[in-house]
């Protein structure tokens, strides 16, 4: 990261989500009608971290103040106490239950009036959630506040009254974008090079986190959660308990007939039944199958 000139009063607030850690032993149980998180570990986004890294160092070149932010229940705190621990000012956790059930419109709502009462001069993020990956929110509280939002970054120059980033662009190529200030980076994920001392750590156990709600922001209910999204949950369906085993193609097959038995997921074909009917009575024989299938009632 280059830095070109002091920036006085430089606030840059960074945003922490939580994602669930791929890697073993996650595994994904169904529980009656829904389906149980348990055993998948829960981790900071890498690529946020990332972002607070990036923070961190404009904090210790131009003595920029660095606020942690998390949106989510008491759990995210430890995830705080780490931003505290890394050399962040000041640590706010939102949590409100209104908010709970909303789709990223809803969310960004909430993240966009938070940006309103810190008038930050950057908000910092990660590009990509390690286990859902796009995530549209960080964008659209950018566009509701009227700031620009700098993507997929992987360094930044501060120029003047504003900054420099360079982004990823297809095929492995860099783009070099520019912006004033307000702005929103959300970073790629990177590498880091930094981690808490002991003391540091033991020190952020005591670390002050705010907790705001709803009434903070002045946000109406109706604005946020499932009552303010735009695309509310219809239904939702818990994958196959016991799926067949795919036995291996026969290789005599097509290729694409390989590949369609492969791709099945293990849903079997259902046999071809030919039946020689007059025109009446194959009507009535179709009308009786979409009964039986409940297409039809």
């Amino acid at each position: 990261m280059e830095i070109h000139m002091a920036h006085e009063n430089l606030n840059i607030l960074v945003l922490l989500r939580e994602v669930n850690d791929p890697r073993p032993p996650a595994r994904l149980m169904t529980r009656g009608a829904g389906i149980s998180d348990r055993g998948l570990r829960r981790i900071p986004n890498p690529a946020d971290l990332t972002a607070l890294e990036q923070a961190i160092i404009l904090k210790e070149r131009l003595g920029a103040k660095v606020t942690a932010l998390a949106v989510g229940p008491g759990r995210l705190d430890d995830h705080l106490r780490l931003a505290a621990s890394l050399g962040a000012d000041r640590c706010i956790r939102f949590h409100d239950h209104c908010a709970g059930g909303g789709d990223p419109l809803a969310d960004a709502r909430v993240l966009a009036g938070i940006i309103a009462i810190l008038s930050p001069s950057l908000v910092f993020g990660g590009n990509r959630l390690a286990d859902r990956g796009d995530d549209p929110v960080p964008a659209l509280a950018a566009a509701l506040r009227g700031i620009p939002c700098l993507s997929a970054v992987t360094g930044i120059t501060l120029k003047g009254e504003g900054v420099e980033a360079v982004r990823k662009a297809d095929r492995g190529g860099r783009q070099r974008v520019a912006s004033g200030l307000p702005a929103t980076v959300l970073f790629a994920e990177e590498p880091l090079s930094r981690y808490p001392d002991t003391d540091a750590v033991a020190a952020s156990l005591g670390a002050r986190i705010e907790k705001w709600t709803l009434a903070d922001l002045g946000i109406p209910f109706h604005q946020v959660g499932a009552l303010g999204a735009a695309l509310p949950l219809a239904s939702y369906a818990t994958p196959r308990q016991d799926p067949v085993r795919v036995a291996t193609p026969d290789a005599n097959l097509p290729a694409f007939q390989r590949i369609i038995s492969l791709l099945s997921g293990g849903i079997k074909a259902r046999e071809g039944r030919q039946h020689e009917l007059g025109a009446d009575a194959t009507a009535e024989r179709i009308w009786q199958i979409l009964k039986e299938e409940g297409v039809a009632t």
